[in-house]
């Protein structure tokens, strides 16, 4: 044992304060903070009820135009973290309003975007001179530093007020100090494909000859419908064992690598059966979450302190990193949600639990 007498009261104090000047810190003052025992993140759990969310959607529609605004976005903001734009420590999100006959003019930007349509019709986003309608359930994807403008039809032509989540890596590459945007010169870009293109041209199980990773690390699929999504996991539903933890849950994948669709976020559906009573798990990635069909609850919590979340359609929550969820629903539903475990599982860190 070190029975080495401490120094007399204030020689510490007047120590820290002295290398202070040099731009220097104690680490042994803070490296139980540094280095915890598990992650202590600062977001908490938080819910969006679409019926409380909605009404202040509609009004920022009279408030401003998709085009003055350039994008119409109401954020998701971490109540643990105000003012920050961030729903976790490293991604953002937000619900866009795009009204009938309106433009939200084409730019580019480094960090990648995904889209989430949550409500209405009529209304197409355009990536790289290729379009797609949107339609609620669909996942669509921007990749980083690519031309994208939305628009939607006129009320004649049938278009409706359209509402869509948007995911970013916004914090990850403020982080990083990586971001960089552009706006074009051009209102809306020059439509150079027929839409559906990429799809059949990669999302068929076949791959042009001399395939070309169009967006790098990126799926060449910019447009996973949800038609196809609901089709596979209400098969899977009945023909193949119902997991404890996650019902029957799918991962959005590159099919020319079998890899994440982005390189910094993943992306999820799942179908929890009618009666289901999840198990409790956790792990190291905040995870989104936008509910698509049905109802049911989230228990969410950490270190005994936990709450229910009930959800409905086009409701959305967060679940952060280390903090125990388990998932009901008496009637069945479908959910929606992202994270960044790409980034996590590149890095070797992530972890998770599947508690009993």
């Amino acid at each position: 044992m070190d029975m080495t007498p401490p120094p007399p009261e204030g020689v510490r104090k007047d120590f820290y304060e002295a290398i202070r000047a040099q731009h220097m810190t104690p680490l042994w003052e803070v490296l139980h903070a540094l280095v915890p025992q598990q992650p202590a993140t600062a977001c908490m759990p938080a819910f969006w009820a679409w019926d409380r969310v909605h009404p202040y959607l509609m009004q920022a529609g009279e408030l401003i135009t998709a085009e003055e605004a350039v994008r119409r976005v109401l954020i998701l903001e971490n109540p643990a973290l105000p003012g920050q734009s961030c729903i976790t420590q490293s991604l953002y999100a937000g619900l866009q309003l795009i009204l009938p006959g309106e433009i939200a003019p084409s730019h580019r930007h480094t960090q990648s975007a995904l889209r989430f349509v949550v409500e209405g019709r009529g209304a197409y986003t355009a990536v790289d001179g290729e379009r797609t309608t949107m339609t609620p359930g669909d996942f669509i994807i921007t990749p980083s530093w690519t031309w994208h403008d939305h628009g939607n039809q006129s009320a004649l032509e049938g278009g409706e007020p359209v509402v869509w989540l948007d995911g970013l890596d916004i914090p990850m590459l403020r982080f990083f100090d990586a971001g960089f945007a552009e706006n074009h010169t051009e209102r809306s870009q020059s439509v150079t494909r027929a839409e559906g293109t990429s799809y059949q041209r990669y999302g068929a199980n076949m791959l042009p000859v001399r395939y070309d990773a169009p967006f790098g690390q990126t799926s060449p699929i910019f447009s996973y419908p949800y038609e196809r999504t609901r089709e596979a996991l209400h098969t899977l539903e009945q023909q193949a064992p119902v997991d404890a933890w996650d019902g029957v849950k799918l991962r959005y994948v590159n099919p020319a690598t079998g890899g994440w669709p982005m390189p910094t976020m993943g992306t999820f559906m799942q179908r929890l059966p009618p009666g289901f009573d999840g198990r409790p798990w956790r792990q190291t990635d905040g995870v989104v979450f936008s509910v698509v069909e049905g109802h049911g609850s989230v228990l969410v919590g950490e270190a005994g302190q936990q709450q229910t979340f009930k959800f409905g359609p086009r409701d959305h929550f967060v679940i952060p990193s280390w903090h125990t969820a388990s998932l009901r629903s008496a009637q069945g539903c479908v959910l929606f949600s992202f994270s960044d475990r790409p980034v996590h599982q590149a890095l070797g860190i992530h972890r998770e639990e599947r508690l009993s």
